[in-house]
């Protein structure tokens, strides 16, 4: 991760058997000091805890809330990788500040890896490492299709 000026800051992170919340954090540090990010592998990203509960949890928040008003106005919530992601590392950001919203706007997030960015060297971070988990852990990309996602036919 070299630091440079204007157009060089730029990063393609690996996403695959990174830990969701760790890797987010680091994700939403970069974009706030102006880095544009690139997250492949999305499908790949995981989340510590047993595979149930953390398929159950994500279950009641996205499919439990309804409202009783219309369904046009019900809350509208995540079920891609990309979007679960894009959506934690949101959390992580003064997205109600310009600065944080100009951050949002500088992060991809990709299922796979796009042809685009096929030639460029990705970055790993050691400590947000699945590895270092002494847990169970599951899949963005299984927690997704329990949700309703089809994923991407390849």
């Amino acid at each position: 991760m070299a630091s440079g000026g204007g157009r060089d800051r730029e990063i393609v992170v690996d996403g695959a058997g990174m830990v969701m919340g760790r890797l987010a954090s680091i994700v939403a540090k970069l974009l706030m000091l102006g880095w544009k990010v690139h997250v492949v592998n999305s499908e790949k990203i995981v989340l510590s805890g047993d595979p149930t509960m953390v398929v159950n949890s994500y279950r009641r928040t996205v499919l439990g809330v309804r409202s009783h008003f219309s369904h046009k106005w019900r809350p509208k919530r995540p079920r891609t990788p990309q979007r679960l992601f894009k959506h934690a590392v949101r959390g992580m950001l003064p997205k109600n500040k310009a600065k944080g919203r100009q951050a949002l706007s500088r992060l991809r997030v990709y299922v796979g890896v796009p042809e685009s960015l096929k030639g460029k060297e990705v970055t790993r971070f050691p400590e947000a490492d699945a590895s270092r988990l002494g847990s169970t852990y599951v899949e963005l990309g299984v927690v997704a299709r329990q949700l309703g996602w089809r994923g991407v036919e390849r």
